[in-house]
């Protein structure tokens, strides 16, 4: 197999395959021909650097061209593509060079000035001389026949327990997106789709061009900064069918977007952490859209969604998607952790980078099942509802409390623009809630800390209610905008803290 042989050409030269803006707003439209014939060129210059089959090309690219370029450059070779998130430095950069002892990075001049030193760059003044056809061009490399477990992707997980660590995917990875795009995405033949993440991420591997064009549709990439008021324009004037944005992106659209119906939107979907309900009402009730939340890891690949031609049920992460097998270890109707049989799963990782395949394989519980660390509870008709991490639960006075219910509860208030429950020790009740909360608007103080407290009573059950609240200008967060609970924890752990009440924290 080979991704660019098997997808891009089998489409006509002159479709229409990826629509680009760069920061500026200028546009232009790359069709199929272009980016075969491109992606050889480049492939080529990879080539006379050194770069060979099985070798790890990085990349340091925001969502333009060249990023796509590269990748597509490597999976024709028969390279390993390890696109990195623009906002890394030193010390992240270090880590994932360490892991992966990449053989080249291409990337924009500033960022590569991050690279520790001992790392090839080729920076996109260099790039684009690759790409002038009126200079002399290096040979393309060869059409590597790929089998479905040759490596071809790395992405790093998200950091939120611990140090990111480096997933290699292989080449079936990349095909065995197509029962996601067809279930959850909801991507059609002709259809326009923006996914908006940044690149060094799960989801941009899988959903910014590779799921759009196994459905026979176009994509678009935008090089801007978010903005809520410019999101929603650049979605209409574009004419965008199927919009995949992460939770953050979305909740900050309900607070501050200008939300109207939109004539070509079809779908929207969201992955990365749960969608808070109240966000997908507000979207129903403004736009006449529901939003398709789903759930995937690094490690997996997307495995549950709202699915295409079902009822979306608000508050949920879906159904597993068609093939794929999974269960929950806890007694029918009880929460418990999710798990996901492997062999089911196309888009399953083949090993960490610092172990072996049999490591990897280790890890998997009766033979077969990766355990994901999440919790989570299913309805009788097999829709899946996120209670947490398996270490995030809150375990209080016999009650199991997952950190996700309080927040979207606090997030449904009015004053409150981001919030996080963790567990704090309590001598009586083993813990007790703690809410970390950002305001939207309000004073900090007792006062609205009991009003936080009365309203998380009103809307889910008492016992759930924090008995501390706490004021931060900020949440702690991974790169890829993930709450990192874990310093929370230790924040809550630490000697003389009260389990009661509320304060002001600085973050």
């Amino acid at each position: 197999m080979n991704f660019v042989t098997d997808v891009l050409e089998r489409f006509p030269a002159s479709k229409p395959a990826l629509l680009a803006i760069d920061r500026e707003g200028a546009r232009r439209v790359w069709h199929f021909g272009e980016l075969v014939a491109m992606s050889a060129g480049v492939s080529g210059a990879l080539a006379a650097r050194g770069v060979g089959r099985g070798d790890v090309v990085m990349t340091l690219i925001g969502n333009r061209v060249e990023w796509v370029l590269t990748l597509l450059a490597c999976w024709r070779m028969g390279a390993v593509a390890l696109p990195v998130n623009t906002q890394l430095r030193r010390h992240d950069l270090e880590l994932r060079v360490s892991a992966a002892q990449p053989v080249i990075c291409v990337g924009e001049s500033d960022l590569l000035a991050e690279l520790p030193e001992g790392v090839p760059a080729l920076d996109l003044e260099e790039f684009a001389r690759i790409l002038d056809e009126d200079r002399p061009q290096e040979t393309p490399a060869p059409l590597a026949d790929l089998g479905a477990r040759d490596p071809a992707l790395i992405v790093f997980t998200s950091g939120t327990t611990g140090e990111p660590r480096g997933a290699l995917h292989s080449a079936g990875y990349l095909t065995g997106q197509a029962v996601q795009a067809e279930h959850w995405l909801g991507a059609r033949k002709d259809d326009l789709c923006w996914c908006t993440t940044a690149t060094g991420w799960s989801k941009s591997a899988r959903n910014v061009f590779v799921a759009p064009w196994l459905r026979g549709a176009a994509a678009l990439i935008s090089d801007a900064r978010f903005d809520a008021a410019e999101r929603l324009a650049l979605v209409e004037r574009e004419g965008v069918n199927v919009l995949c944005q992460a939770p953050t992106e979305y909740r900050m659209l309900a607070k501050r977007g200008e939300l109207r119906k939109l004539p070509e939107l079809r779908r929207m979907v969201s992955a990365g952490e749960p969608l808070n309900p109240e966000v997908i009402r507000v979207f129903r009730e403004r736009m006449g859209l529901d939003i398709a939340d789903g759930y995937g890891q690094t490690e997996t690949g997307q495995i549950t969604g709202n699915r295409v031609g079902e009822e979306v049920r608000v508050g949920s992460m879906g159904r597993v998607l068609p093939g794929f097998e999974a269960r929950i270890d806890a007694p029918r109707g009880e929460p418990g952790e999710l798990q996901v049989r492997a062999a089911s799963c196309p888009t399953f990782f083949d090993r960490y980078l610092d172990e072996s395949r049999s490591d990897a394989r280790a890890r998997l519980v009766d033979g077969d099942w990766w355990p994901t660390g999440d919790v989570v509870r299913s309805d009788e008709d097999g829709y899946l509802f996120y209670e947490g991490r398996d270490d995030d639960l809150i375990l209080s006075s016999g009650y199991r409390i997952g950190p996700f219910e309080v927040e979207s509860a606090l997030l449904s208030h009015p004053a409150v623009a981001e919030a996080a429950a963790v567990g704090m020790p309590d001598a009586e009740r083993g813990a007790v809630v703690c809410a970390v909360v950002v305001l939207r608007e309000g004073e900090p103080g007792e006062g609205l800390a009991q009003e936080l407290r009365e309203h998380v009573k009103r809307v889910t059950a008492p016992y759930k209610a924090p008995r501390v609240v706490e004021f931060a200008r900020e949440l702690p967060k991974t790169a890829s905008g993930k709450i990192r609970r874990a310093e929370l924890r230790a924040r809550a752990d630490a000697p003389g803290r009260r389990s009661a009440g509320s304060r002001r924290i600085g973050m």
